[in-house]
Parts: structure tokens; sequence; C-alpha cells
């Protein structure tokens, strides 16, 4: 067996599974790395992947591979950086496991992220969320059902993942009513709702019934909700309340957009940063920064604290003959 294949499964087995206890689907994201990376590496040096020795995945060949998902697989900055992490968890591994091969691995290591451009984060105002809000059908199931999911999307600002993860036993409306959810990197947290989404929920739980253990909101099957689902009703509901406010035409909504909505809100109501990461399960504080680019009224009211400076409008005349005429060159 060659120097690679053992490394990589003990990997996935030990270090992944076993030491680590990554999500499924951490596990899914490395494992489709590797596809790539292994069938790329198979068609540069003609081996078969499980004949590729360790030295053949170089610096070079990773470099090329992140060049191939850009160029033919038309993976986006962060898609490519994303691999690149995946490909750098399994060469921290291999520095202990084959230690022989320090110095091709520490230039693995050393591939830099590549730097994207960063777009303002799209969110809704509140003439946009009532928009969105009012044009569900509240005499359908499908129409309540809806209404009490895209309520906590906007109050909550829980991931689309941790909205269809969501339990009956993970509503607690009594004092001081919260969501427990399930969140990315298997973190656990509990976010506060307002009385408004409080009533809204104990009508839908009446309505709901059910196990504890079953979906808040789920199919008509009573089975959990997909990401795409949600995402279709989303885009569905946004292309209705167009009719009514034109302002959403220039807005791309997605269940992301209503997480970005819930951490503007609190961005606007003078919350601190560090509170709001901590409310929307972010690793890092600095993630949370992207909501102060986005605050265009935050700026504003800082403009207006600054002394303005005493400048004279007008075009700028050279004193000097000879300055004149080099400035009309």
């Amino acid at each position: 067996m060659s120097s690679l294949a053992p490394v990589l499964e003990a990997f996935f087995t030990r270090r992944l599974i076993l030491e680590r206890n990554a999500s499924p689907r951490t596990i899914a994201a490395y494992r489709d790395t590797f596809r790539l990376l292994l069938r790329f590496a198979q068609e540069r040096t003609g081996k078969e992947p499980c004949a590729l020795e360790l030295t053949d995945v170089d610096a070079a060949l990773v470099t090329g591979f992140l060049d191939y998902l850009e160029r033919e697989r038309n993976n986006n900055v962060r898609s490519r950086n994303a691999r690149l992490a995946a490909v750098r968890s399994f060469f921290r591994f291999a520095a202990l496991a084959a230690p022989e091969h320090a110095a091709l691995i520490q230039r693995v290591l050393a591939i830099p992220e590549k730097r994207g451009e960063r777009a303002v984060v799209t969110f809704l105002s509140e003439d946009e969320v009532d928009a969105l809000l009012s044009v569900l059908e509240p005499s359908s199931w499908n129409g309540r059902r809806d209404r009490a999911l895209l309520l906590v999307a906007v109050q909550t600002g829980l991931r689309v993942s941790e909205l269809t993860k969501l339990r009956l036993e993970d509503v607690h409306l009594g004092t001081g009513p919260y969501l427990r959810c399930h969140g990315k990197g298997r973190k656990e947290r509990v976010t506060p709702v307002t009385a408004a989404v409080r009533d809204v929920l104990k009508v839908w739980l009446l309505e709901r019934g059910g196990n504890p253990s079953d979906p808040l909101f789920p199919t008509r099957q009573g089975k959990v909700l997909s990401t795409d689902a949600v995402e279709h009703l989303v885009t569905k509901y946004a292309s209705r309340a167009c009719e009514q406010l034109p302002s959403l035409r220039s807005k791309h909504v997605t269940p992301h957009t209503l997480r970005h909505t819930a951490a503007m809100r609190l961005l606007e109501a003078g919350v601190d940063t560090s509170v709001i990461a901590l409310w929307l399960g972010h690793e890092r504080v600095d993630t949370t920064l992207v909501y102060l680019h986005a605050d265009l009224a935050l700026k504003e009211r800082a403009l207006q604290r600054m002394t303005p400076q005493d400048v004279k409008p007008g075009r700028y005349r050279p004193p000097d003959s000879l300055l004149a005429f080099l400035e009309g060159l």
C-alpha cells in the first residue's frame, strides 16, 4: 500500500471521527474535498489513488488543484478556501503521522488562503419584513406554519439548518421564553424570543400537536423540512411581496437574509457586537463586524458627531504663473 492511503484513512477514522468527533456534515465536506483531490492527482500523475505516495501530493499539486477548482469547476473564493482548509487539516495530522515528510508538509501548509471581495450583507427593512409577512395566507395550514417559521427566523437569526432541526421540546414559552437550538459545530445555544413571537408559537403548537421529539416546522407528512424547501418558500414569498413593495426587487432574499436582518435589528438597537456574536452563534467576534460595514445609519450618526472641516468650496487656482502653466499641461 502507498504511503498516502494509510495516513488518509487514519485521518478520517482516528482524527476526525474518534478524536474530534466531527459532525457528519464536516466529514462529508472533507470526504468530497479528497475525492476531488485524488482524482485530480490521478490525472496529473497517472497513478491510481490507492497507489499515490504522500510525496505525490506536494505544494505544486495542491496549488494546481486549487486553480483547477476555480477555472474548471467555477468555484468561488470561499469554496476554494474551504477545500484548502480541509487539505491543511489533513497535512497537520500527517506532520505527526509521517514526520519524515516534514519539509513537504510545511510547504503545503504555507499555501495561503485567497482573498476575495466581501459584499455588503443584504438585510430587510421593517417595511420589507412586514411586506414579506403580509403575503402569507393564514387560512391555510402551510401559511400558518410558514408565518411562524419566518417570524422565528427574523427575530432569532437562526441559520436555516438550525430552523429545520428545531423540535417541539426545544420550545420553552414560560417565563423568559426561548428556543434551544443545535448550531454549527455541534454547539447548543439558547435564544430568547419576543412576546409577539411567543404568542404566535403558542397558537402554532396547539395546532401542531405531536411528540416532544417531533420537528417544530414539519412537512404535511410530519417529516423534517429540508433546507431546500425553506429556501424555496422564502423565495416564493419574497417574489409575491415585490408586488407590494418594489424595493424588494433589488434584493436577493434567502433564509440567510433573514438572519442578517435579525443581526441588523440588534445592532440598530445598540446591542454590542460581542453580544450579537453570541446571539448568532459566531465562533469569533470579528465575524460580526461585517454588520457594522452594512449599517449606513450607524455611519451617518458617527458623521454627525464629527466636527465639520472648515473647507471653502471652489476650484484650486495656482498662486504663481509658472505653476499655472504646469497645471494647464
